[in-house]
Order: C-alpha cells, then structure tokens, then sequence
C-alpha cells in the first residue's frame, strides 16, 4: 500500500528566496522580454533560471526584500540574435540586462527537436532515403534531434545546426529504439528547420523482433509474487514547510532548475552546517562505435537539452513506494509558455536494515539499531535513456547519491551474422555500442561554517624497518590541496584514496579540523584517443575531483554553453588554471561519477537498473557516533516468532 504523506502542507506559495520559479513568475518574466522592441516575433526559449546569487543576497539583506531576479535565454529566428536576459520581478516585471550570446549555442529544447523530426518527414529527399528501404509510412518514423557539437561540416559552421537518428514503428504503439534505421542521418538547420541533406550509408535490413516490453508480451506474468506494504500508521516523521524538509536532525531546502532539475540548499545535521549546494551539474555521454550512425554521439545531456524540462511525473505506488510526499515544479518551454510538472520529485521513508548492532557473547545479551534514510528522488528521460537521482540522507550524517541507469539502450542495424566489435549483438539485426556516462556533481560545501579546504588522504606502508619491524604499519597520508590545480585528481581505489572536506575555523575536541570524507566509489577514465573530438569536448571527465573558490559565474562544470561550443573552451578545466587558493574559501566540489557501459543481451529490450553513486560521511564532524540518541525498535516478529519484551531474538 502507497499513499500520500497526509499531514504535510503543500508546497504551492513562494515563501523564501531560494524557492523554485513557479508559472506565474515564469509567464511573467516571458512576458516582459516579448515586450522589448529589440525582439521579432519569431522568438524561441530556452530555459528560465533563478538567479541563486541574487536570492541569497535578499536572504542576506543586501537586495530588496520580496524580489526575484530571472534569467532567460531567448533565441530570436527573426534577427539570428540570442540574448540572456535579466528580470527583476517584484510589483511588476521589469528586464534589467541584455546579454548578446552566439545563436547556435543554446541548447535544444524539446519543441525544437519535435519541429526537427516533423522537418525530416516533410522532406522529399529524407521520404525517398526511407523508401529505397521499404519504409512508405513517414508518420511511424521517428527521428531524435541530436546536437552535432564536435562534428559541424565546415560549410554549415555558421548555422545552427542538428542531426537525426532515424527509427522505424511497424504501428503507433511499437518500440522503435527497436528498429534502428542504420545509415540514414538527416542534418537540420533547426533556425529555418530546413533538412540541408541526408547523408546514405547503405541499405541494412531492418530488425523483424519486436522490443515491446508491456506486459503479458514475453510470456505469462511471472507468478507467487505477494503484496509488499509499506505502512506507516502513525505518519511521516519529516515535517515540510513550503519547500523546508526537518528530518531527524537534519534540515534543508529543496530547489528545481531548468539546467539540473533538483536541486537541494542550505543542509545542515543537528543544527550544523554541511552543504550549502548538491545538484547533479552535467551528464556527457559519449559513444565509442565507429559506426556512420554512432560515430558522432556524444552528448552533454543537461547543457544541450536540460534535466529540468526532461523531468518524470511521478506516479505513487510505481515509481514510488511508501507515504509520499510530493513537489510540483515548473519549467519554461521552447514556445515561451511556463509548464507545471506534477509529482516531479518524491520524497519518502526507507528502512535501511542495521544502523549499528552488537551481541556481548559473554552476557548473551546485545543491541541493535535499524537505520532509517530520507529519500528525495527524481526521474529524467533523455530520448531512450531513462535516469533516476536519488539524494538519501542518513540517521549518522551521511549524504548519499545513487544513480540510477535504466531505460533503452542506443541501437544501430547490423547485417544478419555481422559482429559488434565495438558493441554487443541484442537482437536480430541490431547491435548496442559500448559507451560511457559521466555525471559531473556540483557540490557547494559549508562544513561547520562558509569557509572551507579540502585535503587528500591515502594509505601507505611504512618504509622505515625501525618504526615497522612487522611489516604491518600503515600510514594515513595527508596531503593538503591548497589550490585548484592539487586539487584537480583522480580516484586510486588500491591507495584507499579519499578526500577530507575540512572546516577552516572550528575543531573537533581532538584538535582535528572538523570534517566529512568524500569516497568515489564509481569512476572511470576517458578511452577516447587523445585529440579526438570527445577528448576535446569535455576534459572535465579526465580527471574524478575538481575543486574551485565559489564564483557565481561558473556554474556548470562543462561550460555555459556546450552545444556547437569550441571544444573544451569553458568549464572546470578552464577555471582552475587560474591556480587560486583553497586554504579556507567557499569551497565548491566538482565530483566526477563515470561507469563504462559493456552493453549485455540481458538489457534488451530495457535495461533493468544499474546504479552508481557516492558518499559523503562524517570524519571528526562529530567527537562520538552521532546516532547514539537513536531509539531501540519496537516489536516487528514473525507472525509464528514467541513474544518478547524487546527485539526479536534478544
């Protein structure tokens, strides 16, 4: 049994500065740039962002109370002009600042890619490519608009420019990731949404097997599967206020943007500051196939298409399961209009099995505590990728982050009896690429206060014979990084390498920096040739951690604008050259999560999920274990377990 959190108020009203933009604020902030003379009429958008900077200003008392400050991009197809604009809303909305911004560079908006296929049906050299392989039905093709950054042909540099990859359905409701049209790549200008050409690789026969997955069409429901109930008779024990979560000693604000999706601020555990910041920042994903329809893959997900607007409803009792409590959040369409998105993120209660436990043998007598996590979770589809984040919080203050990877696997035609190489054959006719996906996190750190350092820890032998005769003594190795370039590293899972998040004023009572260790169990390196195009498109993904002073310019760890971005021009790699101190700054983390995807037949014809992640635990933040104060459980036995006075078994 699912059911919605019953006693929690809704989160409905702007009641705090760093809150999501809403629709009204949305349509308002739209409003004001379509009134500005410099604007045609053929005007396009893509995304609206809180200013965060400006909000904590107000919040600090230095902007005027009860204002917002929006950006918006506007791309102009009238004038090939694009502009960031500034908006101040307050009585009224008014825009305060024009910045001019390459109309290529702005990212693909869902409207635009709708527009790029409905182009590619509507053109008579893409029609008769398709027939030349049996294909007469343009309305069951599909076709994904994909940003070509990297891989422009000279003589279309100046345009803004997309290609296709090109899927075919044998009816309305057919899965046509299933069904690759192999060789067919269709090139849009997406200003005039022209069809420039459409490159002809070759005739390979389309697959014949279906890659439906509802129910009942593999066989029969597998049987003997009884209800699981999640129940809690007595309530939630989180309290939300607006967008405000207090849970067990924790407390933090839940955010939304159009770049990242959610967002969390301002965490703190037992009255304590933690994070000012955690969002996933950015998603490359680059294809390692040869392959003429798989060659040019490689996508920054969030910066060329935007988590925001790529976010799921929801549903209770599927997606989530348990006593939910739900945010609805807003984002702005490619056409201008605000949209609401409902049941975007979820937030709920999961039993996380033994916190700490303990039998004295000796007594035959023990302890136990079972552990209990906050979850707040949210979905983006990306054409056939599907992504779960889920930010859990825990009773001992740790922070953790699961990804979770599930969805359609990218698929190209094959000939019948050819091999993968590069990939793996899954289905007749068709092969899945190996690939890679990075997911660069932006963490503003605020361990014990605003200023912060970072330093490296790893483990080593003690060389010196007289301080270890046995051979066993181990050091724990510190290495302060005490600029931006130390701090640009790499994981070594055989050094036990991790990193210490330190505060730079406050001590713990063993005269330790107080502090929370950062472990990357989830990486993985580049295996693209050095200086080819992924080489060059995202460096961030060379290196696991990246660490900058706060600058309220650089917010996203690949660059402001990737999309037909000069390779490699803007981001972390960029910044930290600069070679700034972080000896007790405002500390911001740049975690690199990266898996390397073998594709396997047993994630055909969708992928059950795979999860990677990390965690942020306590390191001398505290003098003692902090989940001391947790009560023992109640009774929860066995329908034929014999009664006791406590736990079962004790």
């Amino acid at each position: 049994m699912s059911s919605y959190a019953p006693t929690q108020t809704s989160a409905t009203a702007t009641t705090h500065p760093l809150d999501p933009l809403t629709t009204v604020e949305i349509d308002a902030a739209v409003a004001a740039v379509r009134a500005d003379v410099r604007l045609s009429d053929r005007v396009r958008f893509w995304g609206a962002t809180l200013d965060e900077h400006h909000a904590r200003a107000v919040v600090a008392g230095t902007e005027p109370e009860g204002t917002r400050k929006v950006g918006l991009v506007a791309l102009d197809y009238g004038r090939n002009e694009a502009w960031e604009v500034d908006v101040v809303l307050g009585e009224s909305a008014e825009c305060v600042d024009w910045r001019a911004v390459d109309p290529r560079r702005p990212g693909i908006t869902s409207e635009e890619a709708r527009a790029a296929a409905q182009a590619c049906r509507d053109s008579a050299e893409f029609r008769e490519v398709l027939a030349r392989r049996g294909i007469d039905d343009v309305s069951l093709v599909m076709v994904d608009a994909e940003s070509m950054g990297g891989f422009i042909p000279e003589k279309y540099q100046d345009r803004r420019v997309t290609w296709g990859t090109v899927w075919h359905r044998t009816d309305i409701g057919d899965n046509g990731y299933a069904r690759p049209v192999q060789g067919v790549v269709p090139i849009i200008d997406m200003q005039t949404m022209e069809v420039l050409e459409v490159e002809d690789h070759g005739i390979v026969p389309l697959s014949e097997e279906t890659g439906n997955y509802e129910s009942g069409l593999w066989g029969p429901d597998r049987e003997g599967l009884a209800p699981l109930e999640v129940v809690q008779p007595e309530g939630t024990s989180f309290d939300v206020d607006g967008w405000k979560v207090s849970w067990q000693g924790w407390e933090f604000r839940v955010g939304f943007t159009h770049r990242e999706g959610m967002v969390l601020y301002d965490l703190t555990f037992k009255g304590r500051s933690v994070l000012k910041r955690a969002a996933c920042n950015e998603m490359y994903v680059p294809y390692l196939d040869s392959d003429s329809t798989q060659y040019r893959k490689n996508f920054f997900d969030w910066g060329e298409y935007g988590a925001g607007a790529l976010t799921n409803s929801l549903a209770l009792g599927c997606d989530c399961l348990g006593v939910i409590h739900y945010f609805d959040t807003a984002v702005l369409g490619g056409d201008g209009a605000a949209r609401k998105i409902a049941q975007s993120i979820c937030m709920h209660e999961e039993d996380d099995s033994i916190l700490w436990k303990h039998t004295d043998m000796r007594r035959d007598v023990g302890e136990v505590r079972r552990s209990r996590k906050l979850i707040i979770s949210n979905f983006q589809t990306v054409a056939n990728y599907d992504y779960g984040f889920y930010w859990s919080l825990h009773q001992d203050g740790t922070i953790k982050l699961a990804v979770k990877l599930t969805g359609l696997m990218s698929a190209s035609g094959i000939e019948e009896g050819q091999g993968a190489p590069y990939g793996r054959v899954v289905s007749k006719n068709v092969q899945t690429p190996n690939h890679q996906h990075f997911f660069g996190l932006r963490l503003d750190t605020a361990i014990d206060g605003p200023l912060n350092r970072i330093v490296e820890e790893h483990a080593e032998l003690e060389t010196d014979p007289e301080l270890n005769p046995w051979g066993n003594a181990i050091r724990t190795v510190r290495v302060p990084l005490l600029n931006e370039k130390k701090a640009a590293q790499r994981n070594d899972p055989a050094t036990s390498r991790h990193w210490r998040i330190e505060s730079a004023d406050q001590t713990n009572r063993y005269g330790e920096p107080t502090g929370y260790r950062l472990l990357l169990p989830n990486t993985s390196k580049s295996f693209s040739a050095p200086g080819s195009v992924m080489s060059r498109r995202a460096p961030f993904i060379d290196n696991h951690l990246w660490a900058t002073p706060y600058d309220p310019s650089e917010q996203y760890v690949g660059g402001q604008y990737p999309n037909q971005a000069e390779p490699g021009e803007d981001g972390v790699q960029v910044w930290q050259q600069q070679e700034r101190s972080l000896d007790g700054v405002e500390l911001v983390l740049w975690p690199v999560l990266g898996v390397f995807h073998f594709p396997r037949p047993e994630q055909w014809p969708i992928m059950p999920v795979e999860q990677i992640g990390f965690m942020l635990e306590p390191d001398g933040f505290f003098d003692r274990n902090p989940a001391m104060d947790i009560p023992a459980p109640q009774k929860h036995c066995a329908v034929d377990a014999p009664a006791t006075d406590g736990c079962c078994g004790s």
